[in-house]
C-alpha cells in the first residue's frame, strides 16, 4: 500500500448541537464519517451491534456500511465527511472507536477552524447521502489553496492513522497481477486503455487475463474501466468549465456517442441532464 492510497478528501465538516433530533435509519454512504463527541451521548446501530458514542473517543464509520442513529437527549459532536479514491474501505476492516488524546482533540478543532463554511446545509441524509452530492462536495474541496489543502490532508491522515493502526485486512485480491493492473487503471484512467495492453502488463494472454479479472472483480476489465471513467466524468462535469465533447475526448472515449451511451448506462441520466442538474 502506498501513501496516496490513504489520502482522504474532506467533503463536509462542522460542530453541531443535537436535541433528540439525530434519529436516522439505514444510512449507507459513498463516503466515510469521522466523529468526536464533545458532550452528551447517542447510539449508533451498526452491523456488529449497538455502540454508545460519547466524549473521549474518535469514531469512524467507513463508506458503504449500513447504520442507524438514535438520540433522545442533547449532545454536541464534531463531524467530518471524507472520501477516499483508492477504495481503502473495501480493503480493510476498521475499528469503530479509538481513544482520543489531547492532541487528537486539538487536531479536530484545528481541522474545523481551517475549513469553515462547509457544514451540511440540511440534516436529512436524503439531501446529501448520494454519489452526485459527493461529487459536488468533492469539486468544492478542490478549490482550497495549496497550503490549506496540505494542512487539511495532513490532519485528516494523522487522525485516520489512529484507526488504520488497528485495522485488519479484508480478503485481499489474491492475484498480484490484477492488483498491479488496478493501480495502472487508476493512474491512467484518462488514457485509452485496452484489454490487450492490460494483459501484457500481466504477461498473460487476453482470454486468461479476462477470466482472472472477472474472478477477482466480478466484472470484465472494460466494464470496470468504463465505470471509473464515468465517475471521473461526473466530477469534471460539475467542477470544470469544459464542454461535454472535450470531457469525452479527455477521457479517451472513441466518440461522443460512445460517451453519452456509457454515461447514461452507469448513471441513469445523460451528461447534459447531469450537468444542468448539478451546476
Amino acid at each position: 500500500m502506498k501513501n496516496e492510497d490513504c489520502n482522504l478528501i474532506l467533503l463536509n465538516a462542522a460542530r453541531i448541537i443535537h436535541n433528540a433530533d439525530w434519529n436516522w435509519k439505514n444510512l449507507n454512504s459513498p463516503f466515510a464519517r469521522l466523529y468526536m463527541v464533545e458532550s452528551g451521548y447517542a447510539k449508533v446501530i451498526a452491523p456488529d451491534g449497538v455502540h454508545i458514542i460519547q466524549p473521549g473517543y474518535l469514531y469512524l464509520i467507513p463508506a458503504s456500511v449500513t447504520h442507524s442513529y438514535e438520540n433522545d437527549s442533547v449532545f454536541t459532536l464534531y463531524y467530518f465527511l471524507t472520501y477516499n479514491e483508492f477504495d481503502i474501505f473495501d480493503r480493510f476492516d476498521f475499528p469503530f472507536e479509538v481513544n482520543a488524546g489531547e492532541l487528537d482533540i486539538l487536531l479536530i478543532k484545528r481541522l474545523l477552524a481551517i475549513n469553515p463554511g462547509i457544514e451540511l446545509k440540511h440534516s436529512d441524509p436524503k439531501t446529501y447521502d448520494n454519489f452526485s452530492t459527493l461529487i459536488q462536495n468533492k469539486a468544492k474541496s478542490n478549490q482550497k489553496s495549496f497550503t490549506l489543502e496540505l494542512e487539511t490532508n495532513g490532519i485528516l491522515n494523522q487522525l485516520f492513522s489512529r484507526f488504520l493502526d488497528k485495522a485488519t485486512p479484508k480478503r485481499e485480491i489474491a492475484d498480484k497481477r490484477i492488483k498491479k493492473v488496478l493501480r495502472y487503471i487508476h493512474e491512467n484512467i484518462d488514457s485509452n486503455l485496452c484489454v490487450n495492453d492490460l494483459a501484457d502488463i500481466c504477461t498473460i494472454n487476453r482470454d486468461h487475463f479476462t477470466r482472472l479479472f472477472r474472478k477477482e472483480m466480478q466484472c470484465t476489465p472494460m466494464q470496470y474501466i468504463i465505470r471509473k471513467k464515468i465517475e471521473k466524468a461526473q466530477l469534471m462535469l460539475v467542477a470544470r468549465e469544459q464542454s461535454i465533447k472535450d470531457i469525452a475526448y479527455n477521457l479517451s472515449f472513441e466518440d461522443i456517442t460512445h460517451f453519452h451511451r456509457s454515461f447514461k448506462k452507469v448513471t441513469g441520466t445523460s451528461p447534459v441532464a447531469y450537468k444542468n442538474q448539478y451546476r
